[in-house]
C-alpha cells in the first residue's frame, strides 16, 4: 500500500485545528505559532503532491479508495490531476501569509472602556479547518465525499466573518458587528440554498447510476468511464436537470452573476486575512467543480447550456468591473473587481477551447495570488487609518512609500498588466473565447478598460496628492508585512514572465477534459497551401 500523501496534506491542517483549538486561553501567542507551524507543514506536504506528480502520467495519481458507506456506493476516494494540484499548492501557499496577516486580528479590543480579548484561538483553528476541507474538495473523486466538504467548509468560514471584522471605526462597533452578523448569515444562506439543490441532483444521479449500472456510485471515474464505455447513458432532460442542480451551487460558490450579491458584504464586513480565504480559496472550490463534475458528468448538457453561461459570464465582467468602479469603499471595491475576475474564469471553462480552459486553469491561480496582495495590503492600510473609505486617504506614498509600491503592484496585477501573472491567464482566456464565440470575446476585452480605470483611480486618491490628516502619522510597512507582500509579488512577476510549469501541468488536465466533453479546438482560418508555402484562405 502507498503512503496516503493526499490524506495526510488535508489531515495536517485538520490537525493544526485541533492543536490550535486545544492551546489555553491565555497561551495567545502559542495559538498563533501552533497555527503557524502547521499551515507551513500541509505546505510542505502540498509541495510533496507537486513533486511526485507527473504531468505526462495518468490522468488522477496519488489515488486513495477505501469502502465508506457500501449500501450506497459511497467510497474515500481521492486523487490529484493537474488542476487539482495547482489549486492545493497555491491554498497552501496563500493560508501561512494569511495566519501572518492575520497575527494581530484577534487580539484585544477596545469596547466600553475595558480591554477584552476576541478568541485568538478559534479565529486561527477555524482557518485551518477551511484549508482542510478546501483540500479535500480538490482531492474528492467521490461526489458525495466533495459534497460534504463542500458544505462543511461554511461552518468554520460563517465564524470567521461573523465574528473577525476589521479595525474600521467610521461606523461604530455596534453597526459594524450587525453588518458582520448580516453578512455571515447572507453567504451561509445563499451557499446552503445552492447546496441543497445540489444535494437533490446527487440523488438523482444515484438513481441514474443504479437504473443502468446495476449498482449505484458516485464515483466521478466510473461515471465517466461508463459513460465513454456506452453502459450509462443519461436522457436529455435528466442529464439538463442534473447539471443544472451541480452548477448552481457551483456558481453560488464562485460567485457569478447574478448570484454573486453575498461576495461583496462578506468581503467588506470580514477582516482582510478572512476576505482573502473566502475570495482566493474557498470561491477556486466553485470553478474547479464546473470543470470536474460539471463538464465530465454531464458532457451533452455543458454544451446545451454553455451559450448561456458565457453571455452571464460577460455579464458579470463587464458588470464588476463598472461597479468597482464607482465604489467609495475599497474592500467592496476590490470584491466587485473579484466579480468581474470570475467572470473571466467561467468564461475561459466554457469557451470549450483549449487556451480557454488553461486560461480559466491559471486565472484562478494568479487571482488567488493577486487578490491576496492587493487585499492583504489594503488591509495593513485600514487598520492604520481605521477607514476603509477611499476619501478619507490622500498621500500616502509620501509617508509610506513601501505600503504605497506593494498597494501599486496588487492593483496593477489587478487589471492584468503585462508583465504580471494576471495578463499571461486573461490573454489566453480572450484567445480561447474569440477563437470560438469572437463577439463575446470582444465585449468582455472590453472589461479591461474600467478595470485600469477602477484601479488607477483607487491609486490616485488614496496614494497621491496632498497628505491628509489622518494619514500623516502613518507608519510604513513592518517587517512581518513586507513577509506576507514580498514573496507573493514576487510569484506574480515569476508568473508573468514564465508561467511554463504551471501551463505544463494544467494542460493535460484540460486535454483529458476536452475530451470527456467532445470538444476540440477550431481549425485555423487559414490553411498552407499544397506546396507548403505561405498560409492561403480555405476554397
Amino acid at each position: 500500500m502507498s503512503f496516503p500523501l493526499l490524506t495526510v496534506t488535508a489531515a495536517v491542517p485538520a490537525l493544526g485545528a485541533v492543536a490550535t483549538a486545544a492551546v489555553p486561553a491565555a497561551g495567545r501567542t502559542a495559538a498563533k505559532w501552533t497555527a503557524l507551524a502547521f499551515s507551513l507543514g500541509t505546505l510542505v506536504s502540498a509541495v510533496a503532491v507537486l513533486v511526485r506528480f507527473d504531468p505526462g502520467g495518468p490522468r488522477y495519481q496519488l489515488t486513495e479508495s477505501h469502502a465508506w458507506i457500501r449500501d450506497f456506493g459511497v467510497r474515500y476516494e481521492l486523487g490529484v490531476d493537474g488542476m487539482a494540484v495547482a489549486l492545493t499548492v497555491l491554498t497552501a501557499l496563500l493560508v501561512p501569509f494569511v495566519i501572518l496577516a492575520g497575527w494581530h486580528d484577534a487580539g484585544p479590543v477596545e469596547r466600553n472602556a475595558h480591554r477584552w480579548w476576541r478568541p485568538t484561538q478559534g479565529f486561527f483553528a477555524s482557518i485551518l479547518a477551511v484549508e482542510a476541507m478546501v483540500v479535500l474538495s480538490f482531492e474528492a473523486l467521490d461526489v458525495f465525499l466533495f459534497y460534504v466538504f463542500f458544505e462543511a467548509m461554511l461552518v468554520p468560514a460563517y465564524f470567521l466573518i461573523g465574528g473577525f471584522g476589521d479595525r474600521a471605526k467610521e461606523q461604530g462597533e455596534a453597526k459594524a458587528r450587525a453588518q458582520r452578523s448580516y453578512a455571515a448569515v447572507k453567504f451561509l444562506l445563499y451557499n446552503l440554498a445552492g447546496g441543497l439543490v445540489m444535494l437533490a441532483a446527487m440523488v438523482g444521479l444515484f438513481v441514474v447510476t443504479a437504473d443502468q449500472l446495476g449498482a449505484g456510485t458516485f464515483s466521478v471515474q466510473e461515471i465517466v468511464r461508463a459513460r465513454a464505455d456506452g453502459a450509462l447513458a443519461m436522457g436529455t432532460v435528466t442529464e439538463r436537470l442534473l447539471f443544472l442542480g451541480f452548477f448552481l451551487a457551483f456558481a453560488v460558490k464562485a460567485p457569478m452573476v447574478p448570484v454573486h450579491t453575498w461576495l461583496p458584504n462578506v468581503m467588506g464586513e470580514s477582516a482582510a486575512p478572512v476576505a482573502v480565504l473566502i475570495t482566493a480559496v474557498v470561491d477556486k472550490v466553485g470553478t474547479f467543480a464546473m470543470l470536474r463534475f460539471c463538464l465530465q458528468l454531464f458532457p451533452e448538457a455543458s454544451k446545451w447550456a454553455a451559450p448561456v453561461i458565457l453571455v452571464l459570464a460577460v455579464a458579470g465582467i463587464v458588470y464588476g468591473a463598472l461597479l468597482a468602479a464607482g465604489q467609495h469603499d475599497i474592500k467592496r471595491l476590490i470584491a466587485y473587481a473579484s466579480i468581474s475576475h470570475f467572470g473571466f474564469i467561467v468564461l475561459g471553462i466554457f469557451a470549450m477551447t483549449s487556451q480557454g480552459q488553461v486560461g480559466a486553469a491559471l486565472y484562478m491561480v494568479n487571482h488567488g495570488i493577486s487578490t491576496a496582495v492587493l487585499m492583504l495590503v489594503a488591509g495593513f492600510l485600514i487598520s492604520r487609518r481605521g477607514s476603509r473609505l477611499i476619501a478619507d486617504y490622500g498621500g500616502v506614498q509620501t509617508v509610506a512609500p513601501l505600503l504605497a509600491g506593494t498597494f501599486l503592484i496588487g492593483g496593477l496585477a489587478t487589471l492584468a498588466l503585462p508583465g504580471l501573472g494576471t495578463f499571461v491567464s486573461e490573454f489566453l482566456v480572450l484567445v480561447g473565447t474569440f477563437a470560438r464565440h469572437p463577439a463575446l470575446g470582444a465585449v468582455a476585452a472590453f472589461g479591461i478598460v474600467p478595470a485600469a480605470l477602477y484601479v488607477l483611480l483607487l491609486y490616485q486618491r488614496t496614494m497621491t496628492g496632498p497628505v491628509k490628516a489622518g494619514v500623516s502619522g502613518m507608519p510604513d510597512l513592518k517587517v512581518r508585512e513586507l513577509v506576507v507582500a514580498v514573496p507573493l509579488i514576487a510569484l506574480l512577476i515569476g508568473l508573468g514572465v514564465y508561467p511554463k510549469p504551471v501551463t505544463d501541468i494544467i494542460t493535460p488536465s484540460v486535454r483529458h477534459t476536452l475530451s470527456d466533453v467532445g470538444a476540440s479546438d477550431p481549425a485555423p482560418d487559414a490553411v498552407p497551401d499544397a506546396r507548403g508555402g505561405r498560409p492561403a484562405p480555405p476554397r
